[in-house]
């Protein structure tokens, strides 16, 4: 293994960035990259957010406080297959050299288990089919997602690295607004739609998840094309399953002797990322379920919040660029817990409109910048196992936010409670990210400070 902690480059470069030379890359190869987060919106918008998991929490499958704690049981335990083999994939990827390979494999896994949720019907027998598919599809999108992120090292440079990652960010929330319009126009809305599809027997919603399938497969192409696969390092012989996990322990131990500050980072936005991730897929629940908004309303607010996201995402990315990544994650998580909080105590949809856009233009920022973070301080040879410790780590808590919504809902009877376990899970990871040092751009490059 290469060191975990390398020494700083020169003082134009961050910590974490290999001194040595690499090609820059092309912006085709960087639009290549940022269009798998432009399919990836037809799980996490369509599927996991705004169409599928509100049909998935309706009336048909027993009621949305039944069915969303339900589906909240149901992604925990998603969380702890991620936080059992996602290190393990990232690490075989980096040492195998076969990375893209892993993206496109894991992409495909992720296509098929959307295109199952056809055959969700509208019946309380077919809800945990529905929360297994959603649930699984979760496990492999997270190991693509392992290596996506670790690719980020392939395509930027210290002095660009925010902005590609906020690029990629705002590429997924722009391809949702063109998804949703997609399927709100073409199936949802029209009482007859396209292809004749109606909405008996929710075949509406059931053919979007095809939809998002193809959707997700189309846009996943073009960076298995563009990018090089990741050479093999020779220096690292072939690991057996079981070993593998030794050389994580290996890892996890010099990462506390040599580089806690990554560590620490680590365990710190495990627990805010879990909280980043519940507002999504929570968030439009809590919509239909507390606020009174349609299935129609609900998409029409969704094109809203990406537009905003995305906006967040694009400026984000310069001032992580300029300010570093922990300046952008505290004050968008100090954002999200006054938006959350605000709505946990009014009423009406107009709040929910107000105070839900503000949710989804800081929710981007935080997502973004944690990501640099941990690229900053990343070496190419390890950007995988990294990475999947970051998933391994934010899925070993994963449990936290939908645990405790359902542990909110259940005691009070009452979905909106529920936003008090969400902001419980942010405030817990904010607290645990201020003592942790951040790699901060400036006329000290390179420099560790307190920012």
């Amino acid at each position: 293994m290469s060191d975990v902690a390398p020494p700083a480059g020169p003082a134009t470069e961050p910590v974490g960035f290999s001194p040595a030379p690499r090609a820059v890359a092309t912006k085709a190869q960087i639009a290549a990259w940022a269009a798998w987060d432009w399919g990836s919106a037809a799980f996490n918008a369509v599927m996991t957010t705004f169409v599928f998991t509100v049909y998935l929490t309706g009336d048909p499958f027993g009621g949305a406080d039944h069915a969303s704690a339900v589906l909240a049981f149901g992604l925990g335990l998603s969380g702890l297959a991620i936080a059992l083999f996602a290190p393990v994939t990232g690490q075989r990827s980096d040492h195998s050299g076969r990375r893209k390979f892993w993206l496109g494999a894991n992409s495909v896994m992720v296509a098929l288990l959307t295109a199952g949720c056809f055959f969700v019907q509208p019946s309380e027998s077919f809800l945990l089919l529905g929360v297994a598919l959603i649930a699984a599809g979760h496990v492999f999108f997270e190991f693509a997602s392992v290596n996506y992120n670790a690719m980020l090292l392939q395509i930027s440079t210290a002095r660009t690295i925010g902005k590609i990652s906020g690029l990629g960010w705002s590429m997924g929330y722009v391809g949702g607004i063109v998804a949703l319009l997609v399927v709100y126009t073409g199936f949802i809305s029209p009482a007859v739609g396209w292809f004749g599809v109606t909405h008996d027997d929710g075949l509406n919603i059931r053919v979007v998840a095809l939809f998002s399938a193809l959707w997700f497969l189309l846009f996943a192409i073009p960076v298995l094309i563009a990018l090089p696969e990741n050479p093999r390092d020779p220096s690292h012989p072939k690991l057996g399953f079981f070993e593998s996990y030794r050389e994580l322990w290996r890892t996890i131990r010099r990462l506390g002797r040599t580089d806690p500050r990554t560590l620490f980072f680590l365990l710190s936005s495990a627990i805010f990322r879990d909280g980043l991730a519940a507002v999504f897929t929570f968030g439009a629940v809590i919509a239909v379920g507390t606020f009174g908004f349609s299935r129609g309303d609900v998409l029409i607010f969704a094109i809203a919040a990406n537009v905003v996201a995305a906006a967040g995402a694009v400026s984000a990315g310069f001032l992580d660029d300029r300010f570093g990544p922990k300046t952008v994650i505290v004050g968008s998580l100090l954002g999200l817990l006054v938006s959350g909080t605000a709505l946990l105590f009014l009423r009406g949809s107009a709040s929910f409109w107000v105070f839900g856009l503000l949710l989804s233009l800081f929710v981007g920022p935080a997502q973004s910048s944690s990501r640099t973070f941990l690229a900053r301080l990343a070496t190419p040879g390890q950007a995988g196992e990294l990475f999947g410790l970051y998933a391994t780590t934010g899925r070993a808590v994963s449990f936290l936010a939908p645990m405790l919504f359902a542990l909110f809902v259940s005691v009070t009877g009452a979905q909106r409670w529920g936003i008090v376990g969400i902001l419980v899970v942010l405030l817990a990871g904010l607290l645990a990210l201020l003592p942790v040092r951040s790699p901060l751009r400036g006329s000290g490059a390179g420099t560790m400070v307190e920012g």
